[in-house]
């Protein structure tokens, strides 16, 4: 069986699971309540992001069919429009970072690549444009004085930086999820921020991810946020409710 042929196999698969789960898995929904939820983007980063970045190779050709680049604006917009809190999670490694005595797959993949690399944590020398710093489009909304950026997240989850503790400072117990990459970070985060108690609604075409011999990363992740989340949302859908909230 040739690549074509197997990637073809992965896709019939997935959709057939996630045809069953629709059919035997309830929706539960959620509620969008102003005060109470707030939008979290992990990695809206160069790397991931930019046709420059070290991982456009395996990613970009998934950004580009899910439109995840402008679906995360038109998140990151309706947030700032309708006055929700925004959260950012980002993704940053330091020089002691690579020396790591051990790594799975993907981290040593990211250490090698130079993916999310900068100086140091108070060193911005070279950052401005680099891997490491924000798609460009998205920074008035990032940077607008506003927007809660946490402190680094180093492996996928919020469990090494300080997200939990902001979201339940602002009295969040709702988040809105999108972000990169949706097998990683993205499903990591939704699946501990469900551990810590927070309703989870994931927009799925928000979010893209590596497409690779071993396996169609979004593809896994679709059929994970199906399972888990409280609502699998278009960005369409979420930005209406967004709108709409009370």
């Amino acid at each position: 069986m040739n690549n074509l042929s197997k990637t073809w196999a992965v896709i019939i698969a997935v959709s057939s699971i996630v045809s069953i789960a629709k059919a035997a898995l309830p929706d539960p929904g959620m509620e969008i309540d102003k005060g109470r939820t707030a939008i979290l983007v992990t990695d809206p980063q160069n790397d991931f992001l930019s046709p420059d970045g070290v991982a456009w190779g395996v990613v970009g050709k998934n950004v580009t069919e899910n439109n995840t680049v402008e679906n995360i604006e038109s998140l990151l917009k309706a947030g700032k429009e309708n006055g929700m809190p925004v959260f950012v999670s980002p993704h940053y490694y330091y020089p002691h970072d690579h020396s790591w005595k051990f790594e799975g797959a993907l981290e040593k993949l990211m250490h090698n690549i130079g993916m999310f690399d900068r100086k140091d944590a108070l060193n911005v020398e070279g950052f401005e444009g680099s891997g490491a710093d924000w798609l460009k489009r998205y920074k008035p909304y990032i940077q607008d004085g506003k927007t809660v950026v946490t402190s680094p997240h180093k492996v996928y989850g919020p469990e090494t930086n300080d997200l939990v503790l902001q979201l339940r400072k602002q009295g969040i117990d709702k988040v809105i999820l999108a972000g990169m990459s949706a097998n990683l970070c993205v499903e990591s985060h939704m699946r501990e921020l469900l551990e810590q108690g927070f309703e989870v609604a994931v927009v799925a075409d928000a979010t893209a991810a590596a497409q690779v011999e071993e396996g169609d990363g979004f593809a896994a992740a679709s059929v994970n946020y199906r399972f888990l989340a409280n609502a699998v949302w278009s960005t369409s859908e979420a930005v209406e409710l967004i709108a709409n909230s009370k």
